[in-house]
């Protein structure tokens, strides 16, 4: 399009005799079309408007015609096209058709497919109820079904057998179902009832039977029990079987298992309890064998019998304790054994192999009946009794018989102290089966334990000192048999504490400590009678403290008995020697407590005689110290720390002598720059070794 167009169309756009604009737009029009170019440029050239007009009138209408002629020309061709189109219209039409019928088979089809989706769904719930009918009915007739296989092993498979015993569970349980389904009035219980009858019979009586020939077993000679009763637990299935069953043959069985296992028990611990008796030592202690009875080395221990290998054990544990130690859980004795070999024993040994016997089999026993016949708590004490009350009441009748003949405390006391061990391991075990059995022989034991410590006290409280024969400053054999003795007896009391032992010992220990004192009385001078009660006292407190705690009531009161004697006897033993420099000491600082340092009584003499003979003689005093504390005591360790502490105490004197001298009237004195230097006097005393 040329510019003439262009200006057309323009000018086309201000005919203002157009309806759609408001003659209030009409100024912005105007304004618009002045400022568009061509209008701009016609103005501007001076060109006619209306002249224009018709030229733009004229050239549009050729275009018009021009126009009509391309139309004319391209019509054939818009035909064409015009059919095309009605063509399409149809296949589109037909396609519509086609799909509306394609939609209304989908629905129908959807339908179809929801109606099939809940018979399914239908189906699926009629097969699951039939699948659990299925399943219960099918449990049911397995439950209810006897196969042939367990008739043929119940009838024919020896007890022994896996088969026997896998299809006498089955069995059991099948008779406990049909017993369950008849309650219910279930119709095809009558069908097998009388089957499982016959199957329960047969059953019945093969394992009683068996478990018959078992206990029949028990009573072979020399047979061991344990054997036939490990091959029962095997089987303890079958007890629960008649027990379900068949109330009356297990009883019969149980009854029958008690009274061979009584017998068996009996027999057999009262033959090893009368041949184990024989290895007693045959030199045993009697009432004559007392702490304080008379010690003679021509007569032996005993005065009325010869002399006694091992009287010692009578006071001394010893190797005795290891009854409650190593030897606890040791192999029990062998009877013919130790005849062959010709061993002996003591009592407490002999009853440590017989009870650990005992608490082995009877620790056996019970967890065997608990096992086997099923029975707990008071049922499983009673059944167990049934076997064991004649055994048990043979034990604590011999145990009276030997126990009222010994006169050995520390044997019945580590007998004591056995029955506590092997009782608190029982009751570890959870066999409380014996525990009124260990309480008796406690019963029994203890007072004549009590009887013999009292017997021992009268026996030391009745010593006449003077009719012993000579006594020397030495430790006495009865102070050594006492700490023997406490030594022992407080130390096996440690595991299980008992007061009243405590109580018997301090009785013991009172007589003991007035009986050394006796004995120091028989001494005229008060020196030796101190060195009586130190070597004493320094022999016991070195037995307890060695056999028991440091902190024992007994080695407290003799560490605080031999602390008393042993500072009075440095006391006597500085004397003669340093007694007038002591003395001076005591009797200025009297003074001095009273009066003051100024009253102080002036002895010039006295004061040069003590320096002087101190320095002539402190060191050959010491030597002669040293030689008399050498012959004193028997006890090196004992004599160096008595030697030491006189040293000491001498020292101190010294520094005391040297204080007094140092105030009052004898600071002066021209004697006093002969005092040795103390620090002198300390070296030297440092320097000197006792020669033991």
């Amino acid at each position: 399009m040329d510019s003439h167009d262009t200006m057309d169309l323009n000018l086309g756009e201000l005919d203002i005799t157009s309806e759609d604009y408001w003659l209030d737009e009409v100024d912005v029009h105007i304004q618009q079309n002045l400022e568009d170019e061509i209008v701009k440029e016609a103005l501007n050239t001076g060109v006619d408007l209306r002249q224009y007009s018709k030229n733009v009138e004229k050239e549009l209408l050729g275009v018009e015609n021009q126009s009509i002629q391309d139309y004319l020309k391209k019509g054939e061709d818009i035909a064409n096209l015009h059919k095309q189109i009605s063509a399409c219209d149809t296949i589109l039409e037909r396609m519509e058709q086609m799909l509306n019928g394609f939609q209304g088979d989908l629905s129908s089809i959807s339908t179809e497919i929801q109606t099939l989706q809940e018979q399914s769904v239908t189906m699926n719930v009629k097969l699951k109820n039939r699948q659990a009918v299925r399943g219960e009915l099918s449990q049911f007739v397995d439950e209810m079904v006897i196969p042939e296989t367990m008739i043929n092993h119940i009838l024919d498979t020896p007890v022994t057998e896996r088969e026997f015993l896998e299809q006498l569970h089955e069995l059991h349980h099948k008779i406990n179902f049909v017993k369950e389904q008849s309650f219910k009035e279930a119709r095809s219980c009558f069908d097998v009832k009388d089957i499982l009858e016959k199957l329960k019979i047969k059953a019945i009586s093969k394992i009683r039977e068996y478990i018959l020939q078992k206990i029949n077993s028990f009573k072979k000679p020399m047979s061991n029990y344990q054997v036939p009763q490990n091959a029962m637990l095997k089987f303890r299935f079958f007890n629960e079987f008649l027990m379900s069953h068949e109330r009356h043959v297990a009883r019969e069985i149980r009854d029958e298992y008690v009274d061979t296992m009584s017998k068996i028990y009996l027999s057999y611990f009262k033959g090893y309890l009368s041949r184990l008796m024989k290895l007693q030592f045959e030199e045993s202690a009697d009432k004559e064998d007392l702490m304080g009875a008379e010690d003679s080395a021509k007569k032996g221990f005993f005065s009325s019998k010869p002399t006694l290998k091992n009287r010692s054990t009578v006071f001394t544990l010893g190797s005795r304790g290891n009854v409650l130690t190593t030897d606890l859980e040791g192999p029990i004795i062998v009877p013919h054994a130790s005849q062959k070999q010709e061993t002996k024993h003591n009592f407490e040994s002999l009853f440590r192999s017989l009870h650990y016997a005992v608490m082995d089999n009877c620790c056996r026993e019970y967890l065997f009946l608990v096992d086997f016949f099923m029975v707990t708590g008071p049922s499983a004490t009673d059944l167990f009794n049934a076997i064991m009350s004649k055994t048990v009441s043979l034990f604590l009748s011999k145990m009276e018989e030997y126990t009222a003949d010994c006169f050995d405390s520390i044997a019945i006391f580590l007998c004591i102290h056995i029955v506590y061990r092997y009782k608190s391991m029982m009751n570890k075990r959870g066999v409380p089966a014996i525990d009124r059995y260990w309480d008796a022989l406690v019963h029994v034991m203890w007072p004549r334990f009590q009887l013999i410590l009292e017997m021992n006290t009268q026996s030391i409280r009745a010593v006449d000192p003077s009719k012993l024969g000579h006594i020397d400053v030495r430790p006495h054999y009865i102070t050594r048999r006492y700490a023997e003795f406490s030594a022992a007896i407080v130390g096996i009391n440690q595991s299980f504490p008992d007061e009243r032992v405590y109580h018997l010992l301090s009785q013991l220990q009172t007589e003991v400590e007035n009986f050394i004192l006796k004995i120091a009385a028989e001494f005229p001078h008060r020196k030796e009678q101190l060195i009586c009660l130190i070597n004493n006292y320094d022999m016991l407190l070195g037995v307890l403290m060695e056999r028991t705690t440091e902190d024992s009531k007994e080695t407290e009161s003799f560490k605080e008995l031999l602390t008393a004697r042993t500072g009075e006897f440095i006391e006597e033993i500085l004397s003669p020697y340093f007694g007038g420099m002591i003395m001076f000491v005591k009797d200025c600082e009297v003074q001095m407590e009273r009066g003051g340092a100024e009253s102080i009584k002036c002895d010039e003499k006295r004061v040069q005689q003590i320096v002087r003979g101190f320095n002539n003689d402190w060191k050959r005093a010491l030597e002669m110290i040293n030689g008399e504390v050498m012959r004193a005591f028997t006890n090196f360790k004992n004599g160096t720390q008595i030697l030491q502490g006189a040293l000491t105490q001498l020292i101190q004197y010294y520094h005391r002598f040297q204080k007094v001298l140092s105030q009052g009237p004898f600071r002066n004195m021209q004697i006093r720059n002969e005092l040795i230097n103390i620090h002198h006097v300390m070296v030297e005393v440092k320097k000197y070794k006792p020669t033991f």
